[in-house]
């Protein structure tokens, strides 16, 4: 599936892009799919917000029990000083998660296929296993910034194999908060660590290595329909939107097949795991 520069680019710099992934119809029903999941969110079920700059709710309960779940989070500046929503619901929200891809049929289908798993074996992740889903609305005016940070932070697997299989629902540039990386960044030693114990987050400073600066990042702009795979330890970030337009993206997240899921690790499930196949 990919190409032999896409693979090469991988590995030398922890991330490769491939435009054309999914079509125009299968983003049309995976955006108008998150769309009813919004409009049937009831608010007063939760007022849980997405913290983009510390990547958690620490020990929001709500948020710790959705790796087998479909909920939705809203933006941090949602709300005004009083507790009230300064935007119409639909563009309060940050995000839906975290098992769509096994529990929503449009969301199922848009998450697994042959080509998906071919990308996946292309990469050497042997006999994947599909863990989490995002569905990322970064809205207009209001989305929050995803400051530096490494996805192995906040799903742990023993050997490393997180990867990350980002997909634009929209085109995305540097006006609406397009992703920016560091390439060969994946080949510098995990900074932090994020473990539940005893139903408390905690974030465990590794290492004090700094996060880019300057030209050290470089802005991933693509099309609507383009998939970004990315490596685990790769830091990355993206800007806030205070475009008027919407930057809606889809994230999975997968582990080798013969990697093991940490029991401190935010995200767990009650529900049985799946590849891309």
């Amino acid at each position: 599936m990919l190409s032999e520069a896409q693979r090469q680019q991988f590995v030398r710099e922890g991330y490769t892009v491939v435009p054309g992934f999914r079509s125009v119809d299968a983003i049309t029903r995976l955006r108008n799919r998150a769309e009813a999941i919004v409009d049937d969110f009831d608010p007063g079920i939760s007022s849980s917000v997405f913290s983009t700059e510390m990547q958690s709710h620490q020990s929001d309960d709500y948020f710790l029990t959705s790796g087998d779940k479909i909920r939705c989070f809203f933006e941090d500046e949602a709300f005004d000083a009083h507790g009230q929503l300064v935007v119409e619901k639909a563009k309060a929200i940050n995000k839906i998660g975290h098992a769509m891809h096994d529990l929503d049929p449009v969301f199922v289908e848009f998450s697994h296929g042959a080509d998906l798993a071919a990308v996946a074996n292309d990469i050497g992740l042997a006999a994947s296993k599909v863990y989490q889903s995002m569905y990322i609305f970064k809205q207009p005016q209001i989305g929050g910034v995803v400051n530096w940070h490494q996805d192995a932070t906040y799903l742990i697997a023993n050997p490393m194999t997180v990867t990350g299989f980002w997909f634009a629902l929209e085109d995305a540039d540097r006006e609406n908060g397009c992703l920016w990386v560091e390439p060969g960044g994946q080949h510098s030693p995990l900074r932090e660590q994020f473990n539940v114990i005893d139903g408390v987050g905690r974030t465990r400073c590794l290492d004090t290595t700094p996060w880019p600066m300057g030209d050290q990042a470089i802005p991933v702009e693509v099309k609507a329909g383009t998939l970004v795979v990315f490596h685990g330890l790769l830091p990355h970030y993206s800007a806030p939107n205070r475009s008027k337009r919407s930057r809606h993206a889809y994230t999975l997240h997968a582990i080798d097949g013969h990697s093991t899921w940490d029991p401190t690790n935010w995200l767990q499930r009650n529900i049985p795991l799946r590849g891309f196949a």
